[in-house]
């Protein structure tokens, strides 16, 4: 079976799974077309996991960081334990790393105080940046600005990426997972050098929105994800996501722009690889 799928964003090491769970997963993916996957931290303990299935499977990378519903675990120990995480060469991300004001699981203000440190982080280590933004869309992106997520300076850290026309533009190697905002903001963060990753809800029905953005937004900017185990993607909805499941979100993505499904599919793996630094 060809390879040709990039799975952005996902959690095999969530706590849930067993290594036996793990396992299986991983023997799902190795029979489909994904090619590679990015198991994406939320605090250390998984962190270290997504280390370590990186380690195991030659298709698996990781990204480490603190999400906003563990930001109170953000302390200078902590920061040290990223630090040093980050230099191991599977390691190719700071994330996820960002603003939850839905759930609000810790303070607002600590978890401004944990993002706006990761981001130097990232910024010291020239790392790309993997966002999760919920409920705090313009307050996720004036943080980004005032760290200098966008600045030239971090941008002259990554080679430049082209446009739809082919015209050569910044990136500032930050990607905004599971995109729930507007298609105006995603053309705000698109002209600042981000990336707009796309994951299951583009399939649901009653989601416009998120199928807006996916439709207007050029090619070369997107990224694809299931960001599994959560958000199944029709037809698998209300079952556990998984990122063989990255198919389902690449095919709707194929219609709403009126592409093939393989060329979705090969481009957002190549936009996915260079974000990450995959050769």
């Amino acid at each position: 079976m060809e390879k040709i799928l990039f799975d952005a964003h996902a959690h095999i090491n969530e706590e849930r799974f067993s290594e036996i769970d793990r396992g299986k997963l991983a023997k799902e993916i190795e029979k489909s077309q994904v090619a590679y996957v990015i198991d994406a931290a939320f605090n250390i303990r998984s962190s270290r996991q997504a280390i370590s299935d990186a380690e195991k499977y030659p298709w698996c990378y990781a990204i480490v960081g603190i999400h906003p519903h563990d930001s109170k675990e953000l302390d200078e120990n902590a920061i040290l334990q990223l630090r040093e995480m980050s230099k191991h060469p599977k390691v190719k991300g700071i994330g996820e790393i960002g603003l939850d004001f839905y759930y609000d699981r810790s303070e607002r203000d600590v978890q401004r105080e944990s993002f706006r440190r990761q981001i130097r982080l990232a910024n010291e280590l020239k790392l790309p940046i993997v966002i999760h933004s919920r409920d705090a869309d313009a307050e996720t992106m004036e943080i980004l600005r005032e760290e200098g997520a966008f600045s030239s300076e971090r941008q002259s850290f990554f080679p430049y990426r082209r446009d739809e026309k082919g015209k050569k533009v910044p990136d500032s190697r930050v990607l905004i997972h599971c995109y729930s905002g507007s298609k105006e903001m995603a053309r705000e963060y698109v002209k600042l050098g981000a990336t707009i990753s796309i994951c299951g809800p583009v399939t649901f029905k009653n989601n416009r929105k998120t199928s807006e953005v996916a439709e207007d937004i050029p090619i070369e900017f997107l990224t694809v994800e299931t960001d599994s185990p959560y958000l199944a993607p029709v037809p698998k909805r209300g079952k556990q996501n998984m990122s063989p499941y990255v198919e389902y979100v690449a095919r709707r993505v194929a219609v709403l722009k009126g592409m093939e499904y393989e060329e979705v599919a090969r481009i957002t793996c190549e936009n996915a690889k260079r974000f990450y630094d995959i050769k």
